[in-house]
């Protein structure tokens, strides 16, 4: 039985990589990650081809379907996030954390960062920028990180 490794600080930049490339890696972008929520009791799950580390505490999403994943996060904040990217490593990364919409310079400085492929899907920018607080990092079965 493998131990469990030590838990460190939240440093989400060591999973830029793994978690930028998720939609562009791999047989037709098949690791994007996986967001889930909750809206009124109900839990969603839905693929986000735009999730990219945003900073060493954040990630970051274009909401572009503006449909459940909007109003699980409008309703209940709680997400989890799941990447997995066997391009970059071999494993099942979830995030846990606190969603919120942004609004203006941040909405505008979230979309510059979308990659192309996502941009393409909603030319109009309809969608709506989402900044994830992220309080704990699992890899398996074991945390890594934790705040």
């Amino acid at each position: 039985m493998a131990s469990a490794p030590p838990v460190t600080a939240i440093d989400l930049k060591q999973f830029a990589e793994i978690v930028d490339n998720a939609r562009t890696d791999g047989d037709r972008g098949q690791s994007t990650g996986l967001v889930a929520t909750s809206n009124d009791g109900q839990p969603d799950v839905a693929l986000k081809g735009s999730l990219l580390v945003w900073d060493a505490d954040h990630l970051a999403w274009w909401e572009r379907g503006r449909a459940e994943t909007e109003a699980g996060v409008r309703s209940n904040p709680l997400v989890a996030v799941l990447v997995r990217n066997v391009t970059r490593d071999k494993r099942t990364i979830r995030f846990y954390g606190e969603a919120q919409i942004v609004d203006d310079a941040m909405r505008e400085r979230i979309w510059e960062r979308v990659i192309q492929v996502e941009k393409d899907t909603d030319p109009e920018k309809q969608g709506v920028a989402i900044l994830v607080r992220v309080d704990r990092v699992r890899a398996g079965k074991f945390d890594i990180q934790r705040r």
